[in-house]
């Protein structure tokens, strides 16, 4: 029996073997991901061989409940100054042609990135913040001066260049390369089936170059955590749509299913103990050229702000699709407060006499104005545009002004937004790494959005320097009553997915956390390794 599930931007299917709690599991991956390069996440991310981060073991990941769980690494400390992390390795991990997986072998993953074009090379300065990294990808020093080192085999030294008390975090995305193999054959280690090994739960059996499907096998030589429970993996990317996965699982060919907002009544009807939600930690909102009028006055902002009934919105135009934002946080992700984001209601009154104490009574003279979007696919394709129309007629409706809409291909949003060539923009962003500074950061000493809020960067550098997780909750609480205060965003929605799930599959891996949602395409290894099959 085939069952469809979504991990990390990837599609399951899943079939039953005689053992009573492995499967054989066909993975679909995304649409656009059926040209993969090298089978190697240190090489390339974006274009990548589907399914390379389950080959190799990261130093860190996430459960269920977005706590961080040590995999490479069984422990880590963080020296007096904040500015040293040391990393020890388990012993034991081995490569699949028998080879030590040692400390070196993280260290030269990332000296290669820094130094080979790597496409995701970014992350490492703006997430990672490592001593060097800047000058080194930028080629003005030598790789020799990252603040890197293997201090022995089970041993990693990492410097920053200011203290990053959530660096363990980043390294949910460090995986090694095999540098034996890499000394041996170059880049091409990870273009063949045959030379390819892996340090992870799985190993790989063949590679379609054509359509990037993959077969991965339970690895024999793995000894990290979390051992795998699933025997094979059959990745196909040209299997991806909802539209194919449904029927199947109607049929009973498949066990799991994501749907699309057509499919979710009839889905939630005939299966409502099998629906489960995934929520994208992700945030739409509107941001503002902080210089330019009307939005330079802070109480056309809050007028804004209380404008908006986020709970229709997401219940009637979004239904299905999308959860209510009084956050820049998502629900469920590090740092999120339900106390500041409880004060995003709906107030009508309110934001008429915010916009009447901006010397817009009723909205006379307000001047006609137009919101940008981006043009886009996915999640944000089915959720901004509907949104905008809503906001249009909310805002004529609650504080009689015109909003106008405009859509603009990627590029050109982004250079608007970044040039303030528009006043006003609906502004999706999706996290990089699971910490509160990477919200917070967007805003921050200008930022992506040009904001400079001395007093709001003032407590930013605190919290994102600070060791003591309470006090930096606390600061990440007090940033966000700043912005709303001044009204420096209009928090709207969280996209949230949609799954059906057959009761054949079976394991903490289905099952909501405590919030309610299945983190299944967040949480990497955790769901093959936590998930059964009847």
């Amino acid at each position: 029996m085939n069952a469809f599930v979504r991990l990390a931007g990837v599609l399951v299917a899943a079939t039953a073997l005689s053992a009573p709690v492995l499967a054989q599991t066909t993975v679909v991956a995304p649409s656009g991901s059926t040209a993969g390069t090298y089978m190697d996440y240190m090489k390339t991310v974006y274009d990548r061989g589907t399914g390379s981060e389950l080959l190799q073991i990261p130093i860190a990941t996430f459960d269920k409940e977005f706590e961080l769980t040590p995999m490479a690494a069984e422990s880590w400390t963080q020296s007096e100054d904040g500015l040293t992390w040391t990393f020890k390795l388990r012993s034991g991990l081995v490569w699949s042609d028998g080879e030590p997986l040692t400390a070196e072998d993280f260290v030269f993953a990332l000296q290669r990135a820094a130094t080979s074009g790597y496409d995701f090379a970014w992350y490492w300065d703006f997430a990672g913040g490592i001593k060097g990294w800047k000058e080194v990808t930028e080629g003005t020093a030598d790789v020799s001066t990252l603040g890197l080192k293997a201090v022995d085999d089970l041993t990693i030294e990492v410097t920053t260049v200011a203290p990053k008390p959530y660096f363990p975090s980043v390294t949910s995305l460090w995986y090694p390369v095999p540098k034996h193999k890499v000394d041996e054959l170059g880049d091409d280690w990870a273009l063949d089936v045959s030379t390819i090994v892996s340090s992870g739960p799985f190993e790989i059996e063949s590679w379609e170059k054509s359509n990037n499907s993959v077969v991965l096998t339970k690895s024999d030589t793995y000894t990290g955590p979390w051992s795998p429970m699933i025997d094979r993996l059959e990745l196909d990317p040209t299997l991806n749509a909802p539209e194919v996965g449904l029927p199947a699982f109607l049929a009973g060919d498949a066990d799991y299913s994501f749907l699309n907002t057509g499919q979710v009544p009839v889905a939630t009807a005939r299966y409502p103990d099998g629906i489960r939600k995934n929520a994208v930690f992700a945030t739409s909102y509107i941001s503002y050229d902080l210089d330019a009028a009307p939005f330079n006055d802070v109480n056309v902002r809050r007028a804004f702000y209380y404008a908006v009934d986020r709970d229709e919105l997401t219940s009637t135009v979004l239904k299905d699709i999308a959860i209510p934002a009084g956050s820049i946080l998502p629900p469920g992700y590090p740092g999120y407060n339900p106390d500041i984001a409880a004060e995003a209601v709906f107030d009508p009154e309110k934001a008429k006499q915010f916009l009447a104490d901006a010397g817009f009574p009723n909205g006379e003279g307000f001047p006609d104005v137009e919101i940008w979007y981006r043009e886009e696919g996915g999640y944000n394709g089915a959720i901004v545009p509907a949104m905008a129309q809503y906001l249009q007629a909310e805002f004529k409706e609650v504080l009689g002004i015109s909003l106008n809409i405009r859509a603009l291909p990627g590029p050109e949003w982004m250079d608007g937004l970044r040039g303030k060539k528009n006043n006003i923009f609906i502004a999706p962003y999706e996290y990089d790494y699971l910490d509160p500074s990477n919200f917070y950061g967007i805003f921050y000493n200008g930022g992506r959005h040009g904001y400079f809020v001395p007093e709001y960067d003032e407590i930013i550098a605190k919290a994102d320097s600070e060791s003591d997780w309470d006090t930096r909750y606390k600061l990440y609480g007090e940033a966000e009553q700043l912005m709303i205060d001044q009204g420096l965003i209009v928090p709207l929605v969280h996209p949230v997915t949609i799954a059906v799930v057959s009761d054949q599959l079976t394991g903490d891996g289905v099952q909501p956390n405590s919030l309610g949602f299945t983190q299944l395409d967040r949480l990497g290894h955790y769901f093959f390794t936590h998930i059964t099959k009847q």
